[in-house]
């Protein structure tokens, strides 16, 4: 999904938001430092298995996600990082490690940190390495119904 795809997304929904372009930047951290947001209101995104299954795992910059704690939290047998072989083509039109956290438009179930729903507002990788966007948390988890669980 490009900025192009999630803008008109957002667009049919309704939603308003806004774009932050920035020098290409690759970590969490790196680029919410790099648009002026605190690491706590930036949205990674982690590809996850859950006993077998692709899933999202949405969090602040500044967290890291604890496998066993989500995987009781969830109630999985197994909870592992996912190999970008995994999931590269459930996201076609995005760079790797850049995706926006909305995997509910690709049949994957999205998790959210509660130490994120906490955000007012979250920014996010909209697909590419350059360009961040900016909504209301109300609107994120309006359009994604994100499972709140411990990350």
């Amino acid at each position: 999904m490009s900025m192009e795809r999630v803008k008109q997304y957002l667009d049919d929904q309704n939603v308003r938001y806004s774009i932050l372009q920035h020098s290409p930047a690759y970590t969490a951290q790196e680029i919410a430092e790099s648009v002026h947001v605190t690491g706590r209101h930036f949205a990674k995104c982690v590809m996850v298995k859950i006993d077998g299954r692709l899933a999202q795992a949405v969090l602040p910059a500044s967290d890291r996600v604890d496998l066993q704690q989500m995987a009781r939290s969830v109630g999985a047998m197994s909870v592992e990082l996912a190999e970008e072989d995994e999931f590269k083509d459930s996201f076609p039109d995005c760079e790797v490690g850049a995706m926006p956290p909305f995997g509910h438009l690709f049949g994957m179930e999205v998790f959210v940190s509660p130490h994120l729903t906490a955000a007012d507002r979250i920014a996010f990788n909209a697909g590419n390495h350059t360009g961040v966007m900016q909504l209301s948390y109300g609107d994120f988890e309006r359009l994604v119904n994100p499972i709140e669980v411990a990350l």
